[in-house]
């Protein structure tokens, strides 16, 4: 027993069981909209064009999930602002999120266009950098997908001017099925919630949209670029993709 009067290890039992019935619920009632994500981004490859990903704060991580990712497609873009990162300054991050502009400047100095895919990942989707991430890649010409916790979202009001969330201004919502304020478990003695499962659920359904998109692709006669791990013996010599030409289009391949 430790102070708190629990059983080791049975915190952790009970947040990875919670993850677990998240994930699964997410599975059965997201799979349709997974599946419609899936071909919009082979579309998109096939089009020879992009899967971009942003976020702020925490939901930054998505984006990176998914970039330059072994098992992963060669085609995909992050946009990201460090100002929007928390590895600086924290406290900083969580400000300028909620500011107005910031998205503008960003997808546009992307080169983000018609025929792109744009998935805009948060949590809440009420500050204004991801609502207006959404409403720019609409713009722009891009399909945009929001990653969010519809009991989170539909629990607050926005910040940003138009009085929309992020999921009300995408084209498709893949809902995580978060509960508000992401931190899942209550412990005896701890006054807040605890066991944060936004990144866990939200990389999961967004890697899953990789892997029905890879399929798609293959099922319509196209060989997708994905990457090996470079990791793995001989990854260098099996490496065929050419990142030169990819970087140009993709700046963090460089």
């Amino acid at each position: 027993m430790n102070a708190a009067g629990t059983s080791a290890g049975a915190a952790a039992d009970r947040y990875l069981r919670s993850a677990l019935a998240t994930l699964e619920r997410a599975r059965t009632s997201q799979a349709e909209r997974v599946a419609e994500a899936g071909a919009w981004v082979g579309e998109a490859v096939a089009g020879g064009h992009l899967l971009a990903v942003t976020g702020s704060g925490h939901s930054h991580m998505l984006a990176e999930e998914v970039f330059y990712r072994a098992g992963g497609l060669v085609a995909v873009l992050p946009i990201l602002d460090p100002a929007l990162m928390l590895h600086d300054a924290a406290l900083s991050s969580s400000r300028m999120e909620r500011l107005s502009g910031i998205a503008e400047v960003r997808l546009e100095a992307a080169g983000l266009g018609p025929g792109d895919v744009l998935v805009v990942a948060s949590n809440s989707g009420r500050n204004a950098y991801p609502i207006e991430a959404a409403m720019v890649g609409a713009r722009l010409g891009a399909r945009v997908i929001a990653l969010t916790s519809l009991p989170h979202a539909r629990s607050v009001t926005a910040r940003h001017p138009s009085g929309l969330r992020l999921f009300e201004v995408a084209d498709l919502v893949l809902d995580t099925g978060v509960s508000a304020g992401d931190a899942a478990l209550a412990l005896p003695g701890l006054a807040v919630p605890t066991g944060p499962l936004s990144t866990v659920i939200g990389a999961a359904l967004l890697e899953a949209v990789v892997v029905e998109a890879i399929a798609w692709l293959l099922a319509h006669g196209h060989r997708p670029e994905v990457f090996r791990s470079a990791n793995v013996d001989a990854a260098d010599a099996a490496e065929t993709i050419d990142l030169a030409s990819w970087s140009a289009r993709i700046p963090p391949l460089r």
